[in-house]
């Protein structure tokens, strides 16, 4: 656009002078038309005065006048005396004059003299006709001169949306070309001088374009990779897993096998209850550690976290000996760090052969049955399950069967041993007690993972005989040790609660020892008394008729109201662990703890906190008048 201007300006200058010199032109060129015809007309009067005989000046003028009929005539004696005069101008000088005398060209009068009549003669030629044309040209002039200057600036705003457009039109381009490069590099647009800012501008958009694809490219491959990842171990998740299945091994014209692995963390529940979240991710992490190690010494390995307890292996192309000799390693390694842990159990391994389309959910199915089979033999078992295509639903069966016959073998031989774990009052005036925790044997002496045999025992409906058979057990500990003056927690799963034989059962063996049953607590979850409000309070009102006390353990993970504990009557609240976990630093489950504990003592309730592991948990607890704690912080499970 500056550049535009300063055309335009020197197009006006240049018209300017080129006017000036084209008025100079004409003016001089009128100039000397005027003067020759003064000439012309003089030399006319001189032969006129030569002719003229007569002494009547009238008549000379007369004739003067007839011939060339002057605009202005004057007629003077020798000695100066006027004889004739007259001027037929309107005014001083004409407007041609005036213009003429600008350019310095003044028009001059004819003189002549007539001695022998005794005149002298002035005149001046009528040029009222050359003036009007002279007049007209120099109009005529200065209008294509104020055309020429002007019509640039005419044309300025066609010229601007012309120019606009196109650089609309580049921009635009520019502004494609940066949303379709995808990150790569910008090349410069090519504008105008005068729309240097819009390059600029551009350059600095396309340079912020980049930054942000860039920045929204790693942001979906972070999102992409956190979908795909397991944020505790790093490892790739069961998606993944299953996007990597239905890829390479789903289809049948893959030609692929191997071996496929389960390995379950059989002890992660019971970590998270007793020993809280982190030492249960850290547990899990140390295994994955363990079996990404042992994975790595098998060509093309794949390690998924499947879920929160299971780890899946994908081990290509390897017999089912190599197979039995993955899973020996790893109950190897389960076996020494559980020393060093203090567990039960670590992990139990199933595995099962595979070739290229079978549906992933059968493999599943029977790597999660050849688990319950290693499950049913020793602590960190693992079992080799060879698929030959006859499984169908006897594998499951057959898993179902080993697990009924180890139960039968733990009921029938009592293979059962107890430990407790104390909960340690915060006041002196508070009474607590000793929680019993279960483990359970084979006949070899090994350990069973206690969550898996519990929730077999009430899948195949034997749940109850196994809480018969830890009472029994129980009861017939404290009295050969005589533990009377001991208070003893012991855990009751649901459906014995809404069990009415079971009832009645309990009820004759608590008055069968009435001296020992004051001294029994039996703990109900939150959940299982929820599920029949009716049943739970008769069972509750007998356990109190016998003399023994309640606790409605994972409180706070349901949404009973008060009303409801205030018709049952229990006599302890144990608070679920993730309200305890972290209670030094979280406002919020202060406020709740603090709120529970003020509602539970107003209609006589006592509360207690599990899951403390740590001083500054003690502490704040104690500091919300919390009437009892327990964790691995207050003292780890001893045999009793």
């Amino acid at each position: 656009m500056n550049k535009f201007r300063i055309i335009w300006l020197i197009q006006v200058i240049g018209t300017v002078v080129l006017l000036a010199v084209s008025c100079w032109q004409l003016t001089k060129n009128a100039a000397q038309d005027h003067n020759e015809l003064v000439d012309n007309q003089q030399l006319a009067l001189n032969q006129l005065l030569k002719n003229f005989q007569d002494e009547d000046s009238k008549l000379l003028v007369q004739q003067i006048r007839a011939m060339a009929n002057p605009q202005l005539l004057q007629v003077r004696q020798t000695g100066g005396h006027m004889v004739h005069e007259h001027n037929n101008a309107t005014s001083l000088k004409s407007t041609a004059e005036q213009i003429q005398d600008i350019f310095g060209f003044e028009r001059r009068f004819g003189q002549l003299s007539a001695p022998a009549l005794g005149l002298e003669i002035r005149f001046k030629p009528n040029f009222d006709e050359q003036d009007q044309v002279f007049v007209s040209q120099l109009m005529t002039l200065l209008l294509i001169g104020l055309l020429l200057a002007l019509l640039p600036a005419l044309l300025l705003p066609v010229l601007n949306r012309l120019q606009h457009r196109t650089i609309s039109q580049l921009v635009s381009e520019n502004l494609d070309l940066i949303s379709r490069q995808n990150g790569e590099t910008y090349r410069d647009v090519e504008l105008p001088e005068d729309y240097e800012a819009i390059t600029l501008a551009l350059h600095r958009f396309a340079e912020f374009a980049q930054k942000q694809q860039s920045e929204l490219n790693r942001t979906a491959e972070q999102l992409t990779e956190d979908a795909f990842k397991d944020s505790v171990t790093g490892l790739p998740n069961r998606n993944r897993f299953v996007q990597y299945y239905e890829e390479h091994l789903r289809k049948a014209s893959h030609v692929d096998f191997g071996v496929f692995a389960i390995v379950r963390c059989s002890e992660l529940q019971n970590i998270n209850q007793s020993r809280g979240y982190q030492e249960g991710d850290r547990y899990i992490t140390q295994v994955a550690d363990m079996v990404q190690k042992i994975a790595s010494g098998f060509r093309d390995s794949r390690v998924y976290r499947l879920n929160s307890s299971d780890f899946g292996v994908l081990l290509p192309r390897i017999s089912p000996k190599d197979g039995e000799s993955f899973g020996s390693q790893v109950q190897s390694r389960f076996n020494e760090y559980q020393k060093l842990s203090e567990l039960d159990s670590i992990g139990h391994t199933g595995l099962v052969t595979y070739e290229a389309g079978k549906p992933l959910g059968e493999l599943l199915a029977i790597a999660d049955t050849a688990i319950s089979l290693a499950q049913t033999r020793q602590t960190n078992a693992f079992f080799l399950h060879k698929d030959d295509g006859s499984l169908d639903q006897t594998a499951a069966g057959y898993g179902n069967q080993n697990w009924r016959a180890v139960i039968d073998d733990v009921l029938s031989n009592d293979r059962i041993s107890l430990l407790t774990q104390p909960i340690q009052p915060s006041n002196r005036s508070a009474k607590t007690y000793s929680e019993i925790l279960v483990r359970f044997h084979t006949a070899e002496g090994q350990l069973l993972p206690t969550a898996s045999l519990l929730a077999m025992a009430e899948k195949l409906d034997r749940i109850i005989a196994v809480d018969r058979a830890i009472i029994e057990h129980a009861l017939t500990t404290i009295k050969n040790r005589n533990l009377y003056d001991h208070y003893f927690g012991i855990n009751l799963s649901s459906r014995c609660v809404h069990d009415d034989q079971f009832m009645i059962w309990l009820e004759r063996r608590l008055l069968k020892d009435a001296s020992l049953a004051n001294r029994l607590v039996f703990e109900i979850s939150e959940y299982g008394l929820q599920q029949n409000l009716k049943t739970s309070k008769r069972f509750i009102d007998m356990l109190h008729r016998a003399g023994s006390r309640i606790t409605v353990e994972k409180f706070g993970t349901g949404i009973t109201s008060f009303k409801f504990f205030r018709d049952l009557k229990p006599d302890f609240i144990k608070m679920d662990g993730s309200y305890t976990r972290h209670i030094d630093e979280d406002k919020n489950n202060q406020y709740f703890m603090r709120l529970m504990v003020d509602l539970a003592h107003r209609i006589g309730v006592a509360v207690f906190a599990e899951s403390v592991e740590t001083q500054e948990e003690k502490h704040m607890l104690e500091s919300l008048f919390v009437d009892g704690t327990q964790g691995y912080y207050i003292g780890k499970p001893q045999p009793l």
